[in-house]
């Protein structure tokens, strides 16, 4: 515990000092292929941070929020576009760059001041029975082999889905009091998506298509049309995931994640097309597919897959047992920390 507290400390006092050079060096530099070579050293230094850590949840976190929302950003500022812009106070430049922060409007926030906003009615609720449904998961994790294979898909899905939202809404807490500013929603409800496009585009790990659209859909929309931009946008992520699964497993990519996404996008494009034949079909009084219907095959097709691509690397690897081992470790930890508080302010 205290090796990876030291390397948290060296890792943001390292992406720091990077930033802070991305905010002076394109200060003074115009968009383009001038501000791109000035960022070019931080691009370089980003990817080789996260194997400061040997816990694997912290490299993984670290490896995503730096080697891709972070670069994808800079890129973004190369080019002259937003989140990013020089003339941001230097502690919202460096947090927006390095984590998935949402700027907040102050006109549209005048009421009261940022660190004294109010949490969203119901969030602490909510997000107490999703801890403790996490906590379930993992101690039940054990019982996984016994399980029918029809469930295993959907039994790795939550458990990923509630880890990313637990993490990230701590992080939106820390980000609130210290910054007044939001992270960027991470999810919607994904086990509503009636569509795949409704899936990855609105509900599942919203940071993502939040930098895939600027960066990939929309110059080559503009190109080659929709249907390329989305089949680009997809194919990016797979080799963007790929990347984070090298950081899990520190093992060669096997190309099964990348033909994950590519396969999402080719089905994603397809059902743009059924829609559009859909709503024709609705004028003629042929009504398209209920919605929990949709759902549920939306649901079934993507973890069908996930189970037949994404989650093969790391089951092959063991690393499943490993991610498994350290998630029992943190709640140990966490209830310690707990009864000792308890304890403190008992005898206070």
């Amino acid at each position: 515990m205290a090796s990876e507290v030291a390397a948290l400390a060296a890792v943001s006092a390292a992406a720091t000092e990077a930033l802070s050079y991305a905010r002076l060096a394109t200060s003074r530099l115009a968009p383009g292929i001038p501000r791109l070579a000035a960022l070019l050293p931080v691009l370089l230094l980003l990817p080789f941070l996260p194997f400061a850590f040997s816990s694997i949840h912290l490299r993984t976190i670290s490896a995503f929020f730096l080697v891709w929302l972070c670069a994808f950003k800079l890129l973004l500022l190369a080019a002259g576009h937003g989140p990013l812009h020089p003339d941001l106070p230097l502690p919202r430049f460096v947090a927006c760059a390095a984590l998935p922060i949402k700027v907040r409007d102050d006109h549209d926030n005048h009421q009261q001041p940022p660190s004294r906003r109010s949490l969203p009615d119901g969030f602490l609720l909510s997000y107490a029975a999703k801890a403790a449904l996490f906590a379930a998961l993992v101690s039940a994790r054990c019982y996984r082999a016994r399980l029918p294979a029809w469930s295993v898909p959907a039994f790795d899905g939550a458990h990923v889905y509630l880890m990313l939202e637990l993490f990230l809404a701590s992080a939106a807490a820390l980000a609130r009091a210290l910054l007044g500013a939001e992270l960027e929603p991470q999810f919607d409800r994904p086990y509503l998506a009636s569509s795949l496009r409704d899936f990855w585009g609105q509900r599942w790990n919203l940071m993502v298509p939040g930098v895939l659209r600027p960066c990939v859909y929309r110059p080559v929309r503009a190109r080659l049309g929709a249907a390329a931009g989305l089949l680009a946008a997809f194919l990016v992520s797979g080799v963007m995931h790929e990347v984070m699964f090298y950081y899990i497993t520190l093992e060669a990519g096997t190309g099964e994640v990348t033909a994950f996404f590519a396969l999402h996008g080719a089905c994603a494009v397809a059902e743009r097309w059924c829609a559009g034949a859909a709503r024709r079909c609705w004028r003629t009084r042929t009504p398209p597919l209920p919605r929990p219907v949709a759902t549920a095959l939306t649901l079934a097709f993507v973890t069908g897959t996930g189970s037949w691509l994404f989650f093969a690397p790391v089951i092959r690897s063991g690393l499943d047992k490993a991610i498994v081992a350290e998630c029992e470790g943190m709640l140990v930890f966490l209830e310690r920390a707990g009864r000792n508080l308890a304890a403190a302010a008992h005898l206070v």
